[in-house]
């Protein structure tokens, strides 16, 4: 079978920044899943600036493809936009068992640690980092009760960002191409377990 993988959230779904559409993380993603041997569609149907509010309507732009499984990258502008850690998450989480009700595997990855953009004060990072904590694990925690896998790449993989910045892409914001590698490396093995889990033949129901 061809595997649908649709690819839901912000402008780092969308891959705003990449040089190159072959870099995005749907793209990168893709040729990993061809590599495996797992044929695959994969679409983005995420919008740059989009927030957790956003998910509902790119989740009913998704449903009638029918995908397989579905990544779900946001956050970034519930934080700048200082919606409330909950609302965000209950948000994700509607989203998320929406998707699931259809019989898609989930994998979210949870809000990236925004302290590393360049153009945050100095004196702000500590703060800003906290902030991002509160979503990601607000985020993780709806995630996980939804029955979606928890891509942990929001607080960990972007760490690499604060000493590198040609991770970045021009507008010292969104990833470079090279970042959307270090950040697609994050979520191979994730996407990797779940598209195994949902290739799995299920037994017949007794």
């Amino acid at each position: 079978m061809t595997l649908k993988l649709a690819v839901l959230g912000d402008s780092i779904a969308y891959g705003q920044g990449a040089a190159r559409p072959a870099d995005t993380v749907a793209a990168r993603l893709s040729t990993v899943l061809t590599h495996d041997g797992i044929p695959n569609d994969t679409r983005i149907f995420a919008v740059p600036g989009a927030r957790s509010r956003d998910l509902a309507a790119q989740v009913q732009r998704t449903l009638p493809w029918r995908p397989d499984l579905a990544l779900i990258i946001i956050g970034a502008n519930d934080l700048t936009r200082f919606v409330p850690p909950q609302q965000a998450a209950a948000q994700l989480e509607s989203a998320v068992r929406a998707l699931r009700s259809a019989s898609a595997e989930v994998i979210v990855a949870p809000a990236p640690d925004l302290s590393v953009v360049p153009w945050v004060p100095p004196q702000m990072r500590a703060t800003v980092r906290a902030a991002s904590q509160l979503l990601h694990d607000a985020q993780t925690a709806a995630a996980l009760a939804a029955g979606a896998h928890a891509a942990d790449i929001g607080m960990t993989s972007t760490a690499g960002f604060a000493q590198d910045q040609d991770l970045f892409s021009a507008d010292r914001f969104h990833p470079s191409s090279a970042g959307y590698a270090v950040i697609a490396a994050a979520l191979t093995p994730t996407v990797r377990t779940a598209a195994s889990r949902r290739l799995i033949p299920r037994s017949p129901a007794a």
